[in-house]
């Protein structure tokens, strides 16, 4: 994997590993990016379906309707559990 498809993929072990390498340094449009993708909420949202692991507030496993974004968090689960 390139560094760049490793940057843009999202995945944060394989942009470690990269920053690691002290490649990231010349792909700064591309962080730049990719960080500016990263806020977005759709994404932020996108990220947390499937999830099974770190904060159980950001650990949707199943996405049905909108509002499981709102309802449905794994911390909401054990809540109500």
């Amino acid at each position: 994997m390139t560094p760049v498809s490793a940057l843009s993929a999202g995945s944060r072990a394989n942009a470690a590993a990269i920053s690691k390498s002290g490649q990231v340094a010349e792909y700064k449009n591309v962080q730049r990016w990719t960080d500016a993708i990263a806020k977005r909420p759709a994404v932020k949202r996108g990220r947390m379906v499937n999830r099974i692991s770190g904060d159980p507030a950001s650990q949707l496993r199943e996405r049905h309707e909108a509002s499981d974004f709102d309802t449905k968090t794994q911390d909401k689960v054990a809540a109500a559990g």
